[in-house]
């Protein structure tokens, strides 16, 4: 392994540098840095866990990139004696329980922190008392203050400690990703069964933070593997997944702090099997419960057109069927073979072709008689159609031109 604390790269001019390596990462560092301070002073006010959590993954984002800051302002070259490959502590065991715990507090707004979950942070705190117990000895040896680097550091830590860290930390970053995209999927599927309306709560948001660690998490390890087994990369070479990193932790902040997560204050996922209990089956096998909810459910949406609203939800239906949210999930899934994002678009398509042929098209554009028809949004509403009556809104209202 390489030691990523020594460089030499531009003639030696004194601390600090200003150039095209080291400006860009400082400037995005501190911006990072001011992001995790908004978060944790929200954090401090409204008790988020989910921005506490970001605003540690943030700062741990930029505690990474100090070494190639500073390093490109010539900190190495100006003070050869630094002791700072002791106290920059690499935490990438840390980010993979941070990301998860961050996806799952985002998506469970019931979600908290317990002393149960300190295990997944044991592998870091041993790591760090091994990294403290090398400072400890090495400052005891002769000579330790004339040089970078002390005895453990060179024998012990760089041949064998950092290989076994980085492969322990990839592996375990690799299985929290994959729990974390696991969680997001599930999201996804669970809110068809909850809202009528997902376009605004699909958290693409979550699915692009995912995507874009992950990226920059393969960079790095695709650059390891090039460097061990093919060929020494120069400074300015790794200085690029620095920078990928950088933007993207202002990314991570900015989107972060402003995407709206209150929607999720009444979402719970259906407990169907608990549903399931409170259904009586008949003779022919048919749950009696089931009968009788399609037929009050039939009468909200034909007689009331509940499905207008265009924020209906399962907790609101639930509430006008004096049923709990698992009784009219059931109804909804085996009634209607729906899920109830699916069973309330139905309606509004059908709202829709009524309208069609009625001539409302005449006073509205397509998009504005979608929304009329409980959608709130275009990309939504030409999805749902197409997918409900294989063609394109304006391809259908040609049919009936004809």
């Amino acid at each position: 392994m390489h030691n990523p604390f020594q460089m030499q790269l531009l003639p030696l001019q004194g601390f600090p540098q200003f150039n095209i390596y080291s400006t860009p990462l400082l400037i995005l560092v501190l911006q990072g840095l001011l992001l995790c301070f908004l978060l944790y002073d929200r954090y401090y006010k409204k008790r988020k866990v989910l921005d506490l959590l970001l605003a540690c993954i943030l700062l741990i984002m930029c505690y990474h990139r100090t070494t190639y800051t500073i390093g490109f302002m010539e900190w190495y070259d100006t003070f050869r004696n630094t002791k700072i490959n002791y106290y920059l502590i690499n935490m990438e065991m840390l980010m993979g329980p941070l990301i998860y715990f961050y996806v799952k507090s985002a998506l469970s707004r019931n979600f908290k922190i317990q002393k149960k979950h300190i295990k997944h942070f044991v592998p870091w705190m041993v790591f760090f008392v091994i990294k403290l117990g090398i400072l400890i000895y090495d400052s005891q040896q002769p000579g330790f203050a004339d040089n970078q680097n002390g005895q453990l550091v060179v024998n012990f830590e760089w041949p064998y400690l950092t290989p076994i860290v980085t492969l322990f930390s990839s592996a375990q970053m690799l299985l929290y990703l994959a729990f974390s995209f696991q969680l997001f999927f599930s999201y996804k599927r669970d809110i068809q069964q909850f809202f009528s309306n997902t376009s605004k709560k699909e958290l693409n948001w979550i699915r692009n933070f995912l995507g874009i660690y992950s990226f920059i998490f393969l960079y790095g390890i695709c650059q390891i593997i090039i460097e061990e087994l093919i060929v020494e990369m120069s400074w300015i070479q790794r200085w690029w997944i620095q920078f990928f990193s950088a933007l993207a932790l202002l990314y991570f902040g900015v989107k972060g702090y402003f995407t709206d997560f209150d929607f999720l204050k009444d979402f719970k996922k259906p407990k169907t099997t608990d549903g399931a209990k409170l259904l009586v089956a008949d003779s022919a096998g048919v749950p009696e419960k089931v009968e009788a909810g399609k037929q009050a459910v039939n009468r909200l949406f034909q007689e009331e057109k509940i499905f207008l609203d265009p924020e209906l939800n399962l907790n609101q239906l639930s509430k006008k069927l004096a049923l709990s949210r698992s009784e009219v999930s059931e109804i909804i899934n085996l009634g209607f073979d729906m899920n109830f994002n699916d069973f309330v678009n139905h309606f509004r398509i059908e709202e829709f072709k009524k309208r069609l042929q009625a001539g409302d098209h005449q006073q509205f554009s397509l998009i504005g008689l979608a929304f009329e028809c409980g959608f709130n949004s275009k990309a939504t509403f030409n999805r749902v159609f197409k997918k409900a009556i294989r063609m394109t809104p304006s391809d259908y209202l040609q049919t009936l031109q004809k």
